[in-house]
């Protein structure tokens, strides 16, 4: 049957998609096949005047579970705007797996009076029966999807459990291997993430730590995708930093559902070091970081006591020119009025230097002594290995960053110049320039680790073995000690008196207590 010749022609608009961008870089995908199919189907019905549109609605690598699609939505205008009489597809799936988003398609296409065909199965949405076996097609291709969904979630969590890396961007340190599926050791970058660790330890807070890290130029996780893209490189922040120091990866294990199994991986991080960190961490959310930041290197913050109101001496200080003058007050004294305590303050420097100089004399078993001293001496060696191997790291990057400006300088000589190259010169220069100049405090810095250990091993023997500890120590060290071995500092504004009470030193011996008047220091 000839249909009239005024009759027009009936615009069909293909419609393909697929879930993964896995293939469509070849040059006949899973997209040109669901077209090539749809086109033999419109020419099969040119007795009806079906004509296909040359536009294309492609949507490669996007889900069916929604309709935030660029080419769906592209398709959705044009059917507003009345340029299309027929949506054809491959497969009813193809344009959603969902029933309620079909749904609103459907009410679209029959507003504005648009025909649905799938190739492969065949009904006529313009009569009841066609829209009801529809619905069932639908209805089974959304149970279909949820089905995988699920059988998805249950392989993932079985893969979690037995330790095996199940996707995703590598952390840094690590990389995934050739034939996927695990993750092995990145050399490299796997040191760099044990410095970061040990310089959180060191340093105490995030964001302290954060301001070393953009010091040193140090970014996280840089990689590069099949298609070759880049991903990653970016700075470190407080968060980043955190989810790194929190990643139980690191340790060998993976995490599921709040529960850690052991990992397929090697782990990076010691679990002495880790165990550390997290109990810092969790320090610092407790206290806000209040316990670390001692700017102005109070020793005696959180032991010093006023006798009169029984209550903490904090830190403080007030300024006079150019010239600090530090002292502890009162916190009760600060809360209800300097009339209410006779202590109120004291000056810093003299109660510091007293108790400072009680426990350089102090006589402490020599085994303890000498138990402190090895570790301070291994302490200093693990700190000297570090900054070795940092200063390693550093030497290679800008060895590489050399030869790259060295291929680069010919471009620039040219008559032609590439603003590319002309921005890259620019930022390896930059970047050469910043590891110079790390380079260059590292070398300071081991010369300086070098005398230490030199003047540890040297005093062995002489003199006081508490006072050869202290002086080999850092003033974070120091502060340590003085922690632990104090129990509490008392002064009586009344008599002007201090009492140092120390620490037992043993499980057998009772604590000591020294007094001293404050008039005499």
């Amino acid at each position: 049957m000839r249909l009239p010749v005024n009759t027009p022609p009936i615009r069909c608009a293909i419609y393909t998609r697929k879930s993964t961008d896995e293939g469509l870089e070849s040059d006949f995908n899973s997209l040109d096949a669901q077209r090539e199919a749809a086109e033999a189907y419109i020419a099969s019905q040119t007795e009806a005047n079906w004509k296909a549109i040359t536009k294309r609605y492609d949507d490669g690598g996007y889900t069916g579970g929604n309709l935030d699609r660029p080419a769906l939505k592209s398709l959705m205008a044009d059917i507003e705007s009345g340029e299309v009489d027929c949506v054809v597809v491959y497969k009813v799936d193809r344009i959603s797996r969902s029933l309620m988003d079909f749904a609103k398609l459907l009410e679209l296409f029959e507003r504005k009076k648009v025909a649905f065909v799938s190739v492969t199965q065949q009904f006529n949405t313009s009569n009841p029966m066609g829209r009801l076996v529809l619905n069932i097609l639908f209805s089974f291709a959304q149970f279909e999807r949820e089905l995988i969904s699920e059988r998805t979630r249950d392989k993932m969590s079985a893969s979690r459990r037995k330790g095996k890396w199940c996707g995703g961007l590598a952390p840094l340190g690590y990389d995934i291997a050739p034939e996927g599926r695990r993750i092995v050791v990145n050399p490299d970058e796997s040191k760099r993430v044990q410095m970061i660790f040990e310089l959180y330890l060191d340093i105490g807070t995030i964001r302290q730590t954060v301001a070393e890290l953009e010091r040193r130029d140090w970014t996280n996780k840089r990689s590069t995708t099949r298609s070759g893209k880049e991903r990653g490189g970016r700075k470190f922040d407080k968060s980043s930093l955190f989810k790194l120091l929190t990643n139980i990866v690191y340790i060998g294990k993976t995490r599921h559902k709040g529960e850690a199994f052991d990992g397929e991986h090697p782990a990076i991080i010691t679990k002495e070091l880790w165990d550390q960190v997290q109990k810092k961490l969790k320090q610092n959310g407790l206290s806000g970081g209040v316990m670390n930041r001692n700017k102005h290197g109070a020793l005696l913050r959180g032991i010093l006591r006023c006798v009169g109101c029984d209550a903490a001496m904090s830190p403080n200080h007030t300024t006079k020119g150019k010239k600090r003058y530090r002292y502890y007050i009162c916190t009760s004294a600060q809360k209800k009025g300097w009339s209410t305590c006779e202590s109120k303050s004291i000056p810093a420097q003299q109660v510091e230097n007293f108790v400072v100089e009680q426990i350089r004399s102090a006589q402490y078993p020599p085994e303890l002594l000498t138990k402190s001293l090895q570790s301070l001496s291994g302490k200093n060696e693990h700190r000297l290995a570090m900054l070795e191997e940092e200063l390693r790291l550093l030497g290679r990057d800008t060895d590489r960053w050399n030869s790259e400006l060295y291929r680069l300088t010919p471009e620039l000589q040219s008559s032609r110049h590439d603003s590319q190259a002309v921005a890259r010169l620019a930022d390896l220069q930059d970047r050469i320039r910043l590891n110079e100049r790390r380079a260059t405090a590292i070398t300071e810095e081991i010369d300086a680790q070098n005398i230490q250990l030199r003047k540890s091993v040297d005093s062995e023997g002489q003199g006081s073995p508490t006072t050869t500890l202290w002086e080999s120590m850092t003033a974070r060290d120091q502060l340590r000690l003085i922690q632990a071995v104090i129990k509490r500092i008392d002064y009586d504004g009344a008599s002007g008196r201090v009492t140092i009470i120390f620490n037992p030193v043993d499980l057998t011996s009772s604590s000591e207590a020294t007094t001293k008047d404050l008039s005499e220091l």
